[in-house]
């Protein structure tokens, strides 16, 4: 590309950005920096690790939710693995919650609180792979990192006409970000590009009537851009089976959960007790009793589909389970569980209430 065209390219872009780019709560705008405000690299790292496989709109209130009840690396460092684990419920992906404990108590220790500028030194801590350590880079330090999240891949592919289907057109793509990139605003141009994928160069429909890089792309030019990029065919996705048991002791109205093992889905989350998952996967029930079936639950990851058996029943005060431990219902807060955990819940309460009732 010509010096001439990726200046202009840079510049319509930055324009753009600066009247059109997204208010977002870890975000600093150009318009707040120039009346002095300097980048939060905690809020651009909390934000981006939060932001992987979520969605904007969710990570937006639970990012203010988080950062009010720990609002520095610092603070966050000295938390309670369990209660970082109850905050994060619901985002999913829960690795990236006991990755996040992990690098803050290393930015602690390693680094004095401070996050490190480099990409290639941000890459050697936990839960920070090339494209987050390229964002933390250039948007809280203006680093010419070149980060490429999906939005960016859309908004590059089309611009350059990149045929080559995903995944394989990364590398490609990767060394059209590279040379994009500008020495100064790094970290505006990288979220303008992320901005532009999200409110103009969309998937469908993309808005190129408005676009400030039409005169650039060269899909549009050929009446192509909503054919980029292109994707492999997808893999048929899989479907694991299995069984949670929900069991409520009588007299105290205990729950019986326990904690999921580190490693896997929902690592280190308490949850209700159950069968590993797997094609046609069962287990004994955690401890004696009289167990209904009372219904499936559903719930798809990225990779796989789960479908649940739940289990019901009414404890006897002096039962030992077999797994897990009883929460006293003050202790108890669903909202406090996984997605899928919760799902088995409001399956459970209602069954249990009308077991109760039939048995007094």
């Amino acid at each position: 590309m010509k010096t001439t065209a990726k200046q202009q390219m840079i510049q319509n872009l930055l324009h753009w950005y600066d009247q059109e780019g997204r208010d977002l709560p870890w975000r600093l705008h150009p318009r707040q920096r120039a009346t002095g405000h300097s980048v939060d690299p905690y809020a651009v790292w909390l934000s981006e690790v939060m932001l992987q496989q979520t969605s904007v709109a969710t990570v937006t209130v639970r990012f203010e939710q988080f950062r009010r009840r720990w609002p520095t690396v610092e603070i966050l460092a000295a938390a309670a693995d369990e209660d970082v684990l109850a905050e994060w419920a619901g985002l999913g992906y829960y690795a990236r919650a006991r990755n996040l404990l992990k690098c803050a108590r290393r930015i602690m220790s390693q680094f004095n609180g401070e996050f490190p500028k480099d990409a290639k030194e941000l890459e050697t801590l936990p839960g920070i792979g090339p494209y987050t350590a390229a964002a933390i880079s250039s948007i809280a330090f203006d680093c010419p990192a070149a980060a490429v999240d999906g939005n960016i891949e859309r908004v590059l592919a089309r611009l350059f006409v990149v045929k080559e289907p995903l995944p394989k057109a990364k590398t490609q793509i990767r060394q059209h970000a590279s040379e994009l990139c500008p020495e100064t605003r790094a970290g505006d141009w990288h979220q303008a590009l992320m901005d532009l994928g999200a409110m103009v160069c969309k998937p469908r429909n993309p808005k190129c009537e408005i676009c400030p890089l039409t005169s650039h792309c060269l899909a549009f030019k050929q009446g192509i851009q909503e054919t980029l990029p292109k994707k492999a065919s997808r893999r048929r996705r899989v479907v694991q089976y299995g069984i949670l048991y929900v069991g409520r002791r009588q007299g105290d109205g205990a729950w019986l959960l326990e904690q999921r093992p580190n490693q896997g889905l929902f690592g280190g989350m308490l949850g209700w007790p159950g069968s590993d998952w797997g094609g046609s996967a069962k287990l004994p029930p955690p401890c004696d009793g009289v167990w209904h079936s009372v219904g499936e639950v559903a719930h798809s990851l990225t990779h796989l589909d789960l479908q649940l058996a739940v289990q019901i029943a009414l404890l006897e005060s002096s039962v030992t389970p077999h797994r897990g431990q009883f929460v006293m219902p003050h202790q108890f807060c669903s909202k406090s569980l996984p997605t899928l955990m919760r799902k088995a819940h409001q399956v459970a309460a209602s069954a249990l209430a009308e077991l109760a009732s039939r048995m007094s």
